[in-house]
Parts: structure tokens; C-alpha cells; sequence
């Protein structure tokens, strides 16, 4: 490789990465805006126009942006895609016609309209979208009661929730076999509550049970709902909850007002919302960790009392879950989570080994690991893996165990393994690579729960997950394993023709020259093979990799993401720094392997004038 111009773009990359934070000195990040978070929000706000007219003054122009945004993103196909890089897919245009249907711009918009609802019927209706999510009823059930609220579909469409089991203690949902994730409790009660409304049980028992249950499952409700208004952050959650309260007469219950207030300041200039309000706390860790992975002393970033106090330190009145945990997020609407509290933990084992740091920092440092650690320990479930929010919810996606959540748990336990004193940190790792080992592909990949390709069958990503399974094989010094080699030599062959990993042939034409290959799966691949220490991989694929991401730091495009997160249930979202964190991750460990000096570290300035 040509070192120097490896360090050049290195420090290119460095320096956009540093220029990135806020006045505040940590990252904020931005997510991509969703037309399905877009088409959510038009419904909601405007049934509760519909039903609180009063209100009309300060929700029509939102109303009137939203709509705006929608008309000028439909795909060529006639469908809707989650984000402005995203294809087509039924759910996301089942809510958007739903969404213009509920808005009044059926004699408006005949022609886009009808070029939807081919679109939809070409998918398979109503039968299409079931199939997208099989069992799962946690998003098929909120769009068919979009569907339904605009006249759409008839009621007996969509499947009673159980709002009733949401008036039972947190402990017991887990045993009761919730037909919903873990996070979509607020979708059960005001989904089913509107399903009740709209269509009541025939049979009088049940009848009556349900209706004893409205009030005490609101006021679960409210419990629920963060300062913000925004159950997770999230526009989509937020906005089922409000639509569904605003068609039963409770646009003016104080859960429906707290949520419109939070769609009204999520809001953006361009008519559109976001899928979520940001990740903050997920981009700074992954960012500290790329800078000092790359041999950056990140003890001058001046970001460590922000990430020490988003440590939840109470129960968490969501999920209940324990304190320890780090969620995605500082703002009120994150839950602590087996992704975050991993990334947060090694974010400050950078800070508590750094040469600068006093005596007293660390000791700070070492108290909030400890509590993470134990916190993870806690959720690890039966099989081994570790899953999202709650541990033991089963099989239900983004409950069940992870391969990219459990080897980001066993890197951050061991971490900080000479720390824990008396946890049962051992036994822990061994289980989590027990888990991962039942978890490898035939082919020699594993599957991540939190990523995705959309260019390959089922939206799955193993290049991604290989990668973050391997960090940990290579953190551990298990690189020498079958099983390391195995996922090594996969990854390794997956090699496109220009150089580069991942992405799919349509990606030039959303992301603008990334050719086959995506910046995220080109740089993550780069990180493993570095450790990957099988002698059947060929010498010149690293190097070819490492061209393929400078050429795009040199030319600029490198900063242009690729829709590769899931933002539950196959939503799709892309970030802006993903691709920048990634190029520093991969660029720094290219010259950390070849024993080159990073230009100087005095670029990591505390200054807040970004």
C-alpha cells in the first residue's frame, strides 16, 4: 500500500469525523428522512384535526409539508421506499396512500394514487404485506389500522391486540406471550384499544373485560411515554399511538397532545420527519472507538462526562429494565439496550487507560463499567446470545438473541475483564461464543439483527455481521479458530470487482458513485481482515480494499451513506456519520497494521468551535 497516501485520506477522514461534533464536543449525527415516518405523521395529525379542530391552526402546515414531501418521493415504480435511498416496498406505500387518503387528496392526486395501489396489488395487497412479516404482528397490525382509519380495508382486517395483558406487571409480559415486540407495548394498548372501538368482540365476556381494561391500560400509557412525547424517539411509534387515540374521541388525552407536541418538534424544514430524533449516544461511542483504535489519544476529546451521565441509573419505566444500561440517545425516549451498553463501555475503556487521565476519572470510569457489565450479564438469555431490550421474550425479531449484539456484549466484558471483580464474566463469554458458534452459516457467515443489504435475498446482511462477530474472535485472540478462519475466508471471497465489499448493483444510482460496492461494508470488511491471520487469504485483496475506500475519500463520495440499519421491523434508515466512523475505523487500522504513525494527534481538539 502507498503509505502516504494512506495517511493523507486517513487524516481527510480524521478531520470531517472531528468537525462533526457539536457545540457540546460529542456527536448528534443525522438520520436519513423517512417517508414512511412522514406518512405516519400526516395520518395522525391530521385525524386529530379531524377530531379537535381547535388544533387546526398549528397542525395544517406540518400537514400540508408532509403531503408536499410525499408527492415529490414516489418511486418510478409507483411505491414509497423508507428512505429517499430505499426501494419500494408495500408497507411503507400502504401508509402512504393511506396517509393521502386520510389527508383529502384523493381527487387531488388520482393518477399517483392509482400508480400506488397498482403498485400495492402487484406486492400482493393485503396478503403481501402479512407475508412481509409473517407472525410478527408489531408493524402489520399498525399499518393495517393506518389502512383501516382511512377507509382503506374493513376492521375485521386487523387483529385484536390484547391491550388488556398491558395492565399486568412488567415482569409477567414475557409469560404471557405478547403477540408484539418488546418495545411496542404503546402500539398494543392504543392499536387494540382502536381495533376495540372500531370493531367489538362479539362475545360479551371478552367484551367486558376489555372495556374494564381501557382506563387502567391508558394510564399504562402514559406511564410509558418519555418528557418528550416520543415513545423511542421515534415518529412512527408516536404516530400510531396518536391516530389511534385521536379516531376513538381522545385527541385531547394527555398522551395524544404529549405525542403531537413531539411530531411537531421532530419536524423538519422539508416537509418530512426522520425515523428517529437521533442516535447521539451510538455515533460518539462509535466514533471515540474508531479514533482510538486508531492510535488517537481521545482523553483530549472533552465528551466523557456526557456519555458517564447517559448511563440510566434508575429501573427504566419502559422495559423495566435494570439501571446500567446505555440506550441510543441522551434524550428522553432511549432504552437501554445490549448494543449501546457494549459500544458505551468501550468507549470509556479508551478514556480510563489513557495516560492522561487522574486517578479519580478512572475510578468513575470503572464504577460505570462494572454496573454495565452486570447489567449485560443480567440480560444474557438461556441461549447464550444476548438479545436487544429484554432478556427471554423468545423468538419474536428484535427480541430473540443476536450474533452482532452477543460479540458486542463479549468484547465489552472483556474489556473490562481485570475490572469486575466477582461478576461471572467467564462463564458469560464462553456462553456468548457457544451461541455464536450454533449461530455460523453453513457457508461460514453469521447474520446480524440490527443491519441489512437491501440488494440481497431477505434483506439480510452477513458481511456485516461476519465482521462484527470476527472483532470479537479477534479481541479475544481467537483468530486461530475453525471457526474464525472459516467466517475469514467467506468474508475474504465476498470481494466485488472494483475492489470494494457489499452494496448491490443499483447503488450508483442512489448514492452517487459508490459503484458496486458500499463505503460501510468496504471499510468493515478492511477491520476484520486486518486480524483475520489466515494464510489462504490472498495478499491482495486488503490493499485493493484500501484503494477502493481512498479513491472515495479522494474524490469525496465517501460521505454519501447507504440505507444499511434497520430501525425495527425491515425499516430502513441510513446515517450520516456511519460512512465517515467506518473510514476511520478501517483506514486507521490499515496503518495501526503497518506500524505507521497517524499524523498528529493535536487535531483532536477540545475546542466547542467545530
Amino acid at each position: 500500500m502507498d503509505l502516504d497516501r494512506l495517511q493523507r485520506c486517513y487524516a481527510i477522514a480524521r478531520d470531517d469525523l472531528l468537525t462533526q461534533r457539536n457545540a457540546q464536543g460529542h456527536w448528534t449525527g443525522e438520520l436519513s428522512t423517512s417517508a414512511l415516518s412522514t406518512a405516519t405523521a400526516v395520518s395522525a395529525l391530521q385525524l386529530v384535526v379531524r377530531h379537535d379542530p381547535a388544533q387546526s391552526e398549528r397542525l395544517l402546515p406540518l400537514i400540508e409539508g408532509g403531503v408536499r414531501y410525499l408527492t415529490e418521493h414516489q418511486n418510478p415504480d409507483g411505491g414509497w421506499g423508507d428512505t429517499d435511498r430505499s426501494y419500494s416496498n408495500i408497507a411503507t406505500t400502504m401508509l402512504a396512500v393511506a396517509a393521502l387518503t386520510i389527508a383529502g387528496r384523493r381527487e387531488q392526486l388520482v393518477e399517483p394514487l392509482a400508480f400506488a395501489e397498482n403498485y400495492i396489488e402487484a406486492q400482493g395487497g393485503i396478503a403481501g404485506l402479512r407475508r412481509r412479516y409473517g407472525k410478527d404482528k408489531t408493524f402489520a397490525v399498525p399499518i393495517l389500522t393506518n389502512y383501516a382509519l382511512a377507509g382503506l380495508v374493513e376492521w375485521r382486517e386487523v387483529s385484536p391486540l390484547p391491550f388488556e395483558l398491558a395492565c399486568l406487571p412488567q415482569k409477567f409480559y414475557k409469560l404471557v406471550k405478547l403477540p408484539v415486540v418488546s418495545y411496542a407495548i404503546p402500539a398494543l394498548v392504543a392499536i387494540g384499544q382502536a381495533r376495540y372501538f372500531h370493531r367489538p368482540p362479539w362475545n360479551p365476556l371478552m367484551r367486558g373485560l376489555r372495556a374494564a381494561a381501557v382506563k387502567k391500560s391508558l394510564a399504562v400509557l402514559q406511564r410509558m411515554q418519555p418528557a418528550s412525547g416520543g415513545y423511542l424517539e421515534a415518529a412512527p411509534l408516536t404516530s400510531f399511538v396518536v391516530m389511534s387515540l385521536a379516531s376513538i374521541g381522545q385527541a385531547t388525552h394527555p398522551v395524544a397532545q404529549s405525542g403531537v407536541q413531539f411530531l411537531v418538534d421532530s419536524a423538519r424544514e422539508d416537509g418530512s420527519w426522520p425515523i428517529d430524533s437521533n442516535l447521539a449516544n451510538w455515533v460518539t461511542t462509535l466514533s471515540i472507538n474508531a479514533l482510538a483504535d486508531s492510535g488517537e489519544d481521545v482523553h483530549q476529546l472533552d465528551c466523557l462526562p456526557w456519555v458517564l451521565a447517559n448511563q440510566y441509573q434508575e429501573t427504566h419505566p419502559f422495559t423495566g429494565a435494570d439501571p446500567g444500561g446505555w440506550g441510543w440517545t441522551d434524550l428522553s425516549g432511549s432504552v437501554p439496550d445490549a448494543d449501546d451498553t457494549p459500544g458505551a463501555m468501550l468507549a470509556i475503556a479508551h478514556f480510563f487507560h489513557s495516560p492522561s487521565a487522574d486517578n479519580e476519572t478512572r475510578r468513575q470510569i470503572a464504577t460505570a463499567a462494572k454496573k454495565g457489565a452486570r447489567w449485560l450479564l443480567d440480560l444474557q438469555n438461556s441461549d447464550g446470545g444476548w438479545p436487544t431490550f429484554c432478556a427471554g421474550w423468545g423468538t419474536q425479531p428484535f427480541d430473540r438473541s443476536g450474533s452482532d449484539l452477543t460479540a458486542h456484549a463479549i468484547r465489552a466484558l472483556h474489556a473490562w475483564r481485570s475490572e469486575l471483580g466477582d461478576l461471572p464474566v467467564e462463564r458469560g463469554i464462553e456462553r456468548g461464543f457457544r451461541y455464536l458458534q450454533k449461530q455460523q452459516r453453513d457457508d461460514g457467515s453469521w447474520l446480524p439483527l440490527w443491519f441489512g443489504n437491501q440488494d440481497l435475498p431477505d434483506d439480510e446482511n452477513p458481511i456485516y455481521g461476519t465482521v462484527k462477530v470476527l472483532l470479537a474472535y479477534r479481541d479475544l485472540g481467537k483468530m486461530s479458530t475453525r471457526a474464525a478462519q472459516r467466517g475469514g475466508a467467506w468474508l475474504a471471497a465476498r470481494q466485488n470487482e472494483d475492489g470494494g465489499f457489499g452494496g448491490g448493483p443499483s447503488v450508483p444510482t442512489l448514492c452517487g458513485g459508490g459503484g458496486e460496492s458500499s463505503v460501510e461494508e468496504t471499510a468493515l470488511a478492511i477491520e476484520a481482515l486486518f486480524a483475520a491471520e489466515n494464510p489462504a487469504i490472498s495478499p491482495e485483496i486488503i490493499p485493493q480494499a484500501v484503494g477502493w475506500l481512498c479513491q472515495r475519500v479522494e474524490e469525496g463520495s465517501y460521505v454519501n451513506g447507504s440505507p444499511i440499519g434497520f430501525y425495527f421491523s425491515k425499516l430502513w434508515y441510513y446515517e450520516k456519520l456511519y460512512p465517515r466512523v467506518m473510514t476511520v475505523a478501517s483506514l486507521g487500522a490499515a496503518l495501526q497494521a503497518n506500524a505507521s504513525v497517524p499524523p498528529a494527534p493535536e487535531t483532536v481538539t477540545t475546542s466547542s468551535d467545530h
